[in-house]
């Protein structure tokens, strides 16, 4: 794991099955509640099987299921990872908290150049369309939008684009069709 820089392995069994899961923390020789000295830890460490030690069961997820199954399964479990199985119950990765951490700012195209425009908007049918085409009539190109819900009456609507815009006049584009511009903040990689 040192070695690797990985935290969590997977148990399996001869045919891949998944059987249980082992962490660092479970194995560190960097243990503060016990008198033996670090060889000693060590030593015992060499003579411990994984099974021994390893948490069977785990809580896994399939690897065809939902993203945000995945990271409601981690935090209504509260844990770090999930071993991913397919069909057959075979391992064929791990999924972690920082995966999702990294889906997470992919989809707000994080990192990269652009503008960032945070929009109120009154929720209704064809909203985002109206939105839609006014980037589109401005010739601004659009890599993310996200709809976080304020109320029953409005939403905040983040929208990434590629490039810089003039923020004035797109501003009184927004405010002629009823839409609030809350920022805009140009971003640089």
């Amino acid at each position: 794991m040192r070695y690797n820089k990985i935290h969590r392995i997977p148990v399996t069994d001869e045919n891949d099955h998944l059987i249980g899961l082992i962490t660092e923390g479970m194995i560190a020789a960097n243990n503060k509640a016990t008198s033996l000295s670090i060889y000693e830890l060590n030593y015992l460490l060499s003579k411990t099987d994984v099974r021994t030690v390893m948490i069977k069961h785990p809580i896994s997820i399939g690897e065809n299921a939902l993203l945000e199954e995945a990271a409601e399964k981690l935090l209504k479990n509260d844990i770090g990872c999930l071993p991913v199985v397919n069909d057959k119950d075979q391992v064929t990765g791990i999924l972690t908290q920082n995966d999702i951490f990294k889906a997470f700012l992919d989809m707000l195209s994080w990192g990269q150049k652009g503008t960032r425009i945070i929009l109120s908007l009154p929720e209704g049918v064809g909203v985002l369309e109206k939105v839609s085409r006014i980037f589109a009539q401005n010739n601004i190109s659009v890599t993310s939008i996200s709809v976080y819900e304020h109320g029953q009456e409005n939403a905040e609507v983040l929208v990434k684009t590629t490039g810089p815009f003039d923020q004035k006049r797109m501003t009184e584009q927004f405010s002629k069709e009823g839409f609030t511009v809350l920022d805009i903040e140009e971003v640089e990689a």
